[in-house]
């Protein structure tokens, strides 16, 4: 259950560990890295966020979710270098697939999940990013896939990226293997706004905002924009039948048009 009344709680990260900061805010959830100055994506840093994200998807409380760098000098730097040579042959076993099972079960949080990026964000880092619905940015920041520096491989975040801003520009970042302003990043969609301050501030009022509307009908959103890229179109259409439905259902629906006819802000609890 989340914090009433705008309170934040705090919860522990994977086996106690240090890691990963949960806390809960009212109906949003911050999950902070808290893993030294590059928040590197060690096997025990890739496991305390799994676990934070199984438990923030079973909380039906809540109604955004925000990821960030907490104090680091990055929002995150990818993966801890010293690791690679020693996975070889086992790197699916050891790694490859506890990363994809994490960032798999971050894309499909339930509900709205903004990644809020105030530092350089690179590999892993920014495969981490790609897996949330959302990215504020900061200006001034450098975003990059630089995986082929030392002929390695952003897997995932090759196919999410091209989802996002199409082969041509995905191909660019990924052969070249260089950074990119955050300017540039909005202009090529692959992040939402860039802000003049905190991106973690900004992310907080569209997360007010976000959480100020009706939550089933965000979360069917999520779903419905989600299916659409791996749906054909039919099923997507009868998808959306089925999703409107349920929203006609709801009490929030009678609640939103109560308030219209009242001229009074809704207050609605995702029934």
């Amino acid at each position: 259950m989340s914090a009433p009344g705008g309170s934040m709680r705090e919860q522990p990260g994977h086996d106690g560990a240090a890691l990963v900061r949960v806390t809960i805010s009212g109906t949003t959830a911050e999950v902070a890295l808290d893993n030294g100055p590059l928040n590197l994506m060690t096997k025990p840093m890739l496991r305390a966020l799994n676990d934070a994200f199984g438990r923030l998807a079973a909380n039906a409380d809540l109604r955004c979710m925000i990821l960030h760098g907490g104090s680091a000098r990055v929002f995150c730097a990818g993966s801890d270098i010293k690791e690679l040579p020693v996975l070889g042959k086992d790197a699916s076993e050891q790694k490859i697939l506890i990363e994809d099972h994490m960032l798999r079960r971050l894309a499909r949080l339930p509900m709205p999940t903004i990644a809020a990026i105030d530092a350089t964000v690179l590999g892993g880092g920014l495969e981490l990013a790609l897996a949330c619905d959302l990215r504020v940015v900061k200006r001034g920041i450098s975003i990059g896939l630089p995986e082929n520096n030392l002929g390695g491989l952003a897997g995932s975040g090759s196919v999410r990226i091209t989802r996002l801003i199409g082969p041509s520009r995905a191909k660019e970042l990924l052969f070249l293997g260089e950074p990119i302003a955050a300017e540039t990043a909005l202009a090529w969609g692959l992040v939402n706004r860039v802000v003049d301050g905190s991106a973690l501030d900004a992310a907080r009022a569209m997360a007010a905002k976000i959480g100020a509307r009706a939550p089933l009908s965000n979360r069917l959103a999520k779903e419905l924009v989600d299916a659409s890229q791996d749906l054909p179109l039919d099923a997507g259409l009868t998808l959306s039948t089925l999703s409107q439905q349920k929203v006609f259902d709801s009490a929030d629906m009678q609640e939103g048009v109560a308030a219209f006819f009242g001229k009074r802000a809704p207050t609605f609890t995702g029934r």
